[in-house]
Order: structure tokens, then sequence, then C-alpha cells
């Protein structure tokens, strides 16, 4: 049996990060981009809210939001699979959160900048083999001039994963290393993450017998819920590439082309060809 449980599961990541205030501000300290002398002192936990609607929702872990000791709110979640809506996604609960900051009677003033962290586990920027994404609102003609209210921050624990990539960011390449690694696979943490106390910590809470009956049912379950949901968007991917195929072939052979170049050209067989001119 494995001594770890993967910390990419809600049962595992809300243990760590939504229970120990000390780890969750180490952890944002040390991946995310603030300004000099802006670090996390303190935070509160805020409310999570229930996922929206929408493809592949079972596949995100978390939202565990949080607000420090200067305002700023922070959105964190894992994505164990990319879909075309999710920066549409990000971006709305982050300006939802932005809003609700004020009630009518109060100012603007107030508003202090939303942060959104997203760990993906799969890739969803292929040309660049950078896995670190810094998103913001700059002026295109002074980049110098930031708008910092809402900023997004998209990493990669993919293949693209390389802690050479960032060698000035010691701690974030632990913390890193830590989400993309500690897993079922795991059962010995390598020196460079037993010898980092957060991390340690972290990766004790990851612990299977720290974890009851029911809350290992949980995290089966989760992994049971990933695995049929990918299954069910491969079959649908198939499905429209295999009627796509059925359209261009039908188109084909109205314009008089040769079943031998459908069948080449299309990837369907003679068979399948002739019981489309059948049908």
């Amino acid at each position: 049996m494995s001594r770890y449980l993967n910390p990419k599961t809600d049962v595992t990541f809300k243990r760590i990060f939504a229970e120990h205030p000390h780890l969750l501000i180490d952890f944002l300290n040390s991946v995310m981009p603030f300004e000099t002398g802006r670090h996390i002192v303190d935070l509160e936990y805020l409310p999570s809210e229930l996922a929206p609607d929408t493809p592949g929702k079972k596949l995100s872990v978390v939202d565990v939001r949080c607000k420090d000791n200067d305002g700023r709110l922070f959105i964190i979640e894992i994505q164990t699979r990319w879909y075309s809506s999710f920066m549409k996604r990000i971006v709305f609960n982050a300006g939802k959160a932005y809003v609700r900051q004020l009630n009518r009677s109060e100012e603007y003033h107030l508003l202090q900048p939303v942060y959104t962290l997203a760990i993906l586990t799969e890739n969803f920027d292929r040309k660049t083999d950078s896995f670190y994404h810094h998103f913001q609102i700059i002026n295109r003609e002074n980049t110098d001039q930031i708008i910092p209210y809402l900023q997004f921050v998209l990493v990669e624990l993919t293949e693209k994963f390389r802690p050479e990539k960032i060698r000035d960011r010691k701690l974030a390449i632990l913390w890193f290393r830590f989400l993309k690694e500690v897993g079922e696979d795991m059962t010995v943490l390598p020196p460079e993450l037993q010898s980092n106390e957060y991390i340690r910590e972290a990766a004790e809470l990851c612990e299977r017998g720290a974890y009851s009956e029911e809350e290992l049912a949980r995290y089966d379950g989760y992994w049971d819920a990933v695995r049929l949901e990918k299954t069910a968007m491969k079959s649908e991917r198939e499905e429209g590439r295999a009627e796509k195929e059925i359209e261009i072939a039908l188109n084909m052979l109205a314009d008089g082309v040769s079943i031998e170049n459908v069948c080449k050209y299309t990837g369907l067989s003679k068979q399948q060809i002739e019981k489309l001119i059948q049908e």
C-alpha cells in the first residue's frame, strides 16, 4: 500500500492549505509574483463557492479562497483537465470576487487586488516551453504601465516543468515539486523536500494513515470521477472526429472522387465507404 496520497485532490489539498494557514502563506509567498515587501503576513479564509455547471467541473479541485493582511483576495485551484472555457471561467470568478468587495455605499478606493492561482496538470499553451504564466492588465504601448487589480498565475505542472527555468525561486520550485511528485508512487520523500519544514509538514498531511476510511473513500471517488470524465470527453472527441470524416467522405463521393481516394484522405475503410454509398 502506498504511503502518500496525491496532494492534487480536494481531500488532500484542502487538508493542507485550507486547514493550515501557515502552509498556505508560505506557498503563496513562494510562488506568487508579489512586489518587493508585499509578502503575506497573515490571512483569513473566505467561503468557497460551488463550482458552476460547466464542462470539466468534476476535474476542478478546490477552490481555496483567502484574504491577506493587506486585504488582497486569493483564489487557488487545481485543474486536472484543460478545456476551452477555462480562461473565461477564472476571469469571471475573479471579476465577481473583485466586485463583491464593496457594498453600494462604499467607495472605490477600498477595492483590493484579486489574484487567481491555477495549478494545471495538462498543457494549455503549446507555443512556449514556459510552465509559469503571469497575466495582468498592461498598456501595450508602454508595458511599464500596469493595472494591478486582477492578476492570474497559471502553472503547468507537466513535462514542461523543469526547475532550472526559475533558478532564483528555490522555494517555488520546492512547492511545485511537492505538488507534482508526491503521490501514490512515492514511498520516501526526496531529501530536498524533506529539508524544508513546511513542505515536510505538507507531505506528512498527505500520508495515508492521516485519513479516515470516509476520507479515503472520497479520495478514491475523486479519481474515479476524473477517469470517467476523461473517458467521456475522449469518446465525445472521437465521435465528433468520426462524424466529420463521414461528412467529408460524403462530400467527396458527391464530387465523384474515387472510393480509393476517399479512403486515403479520410482514413475510413473501403467497407465503411461502401456502406455509406448503400445508405
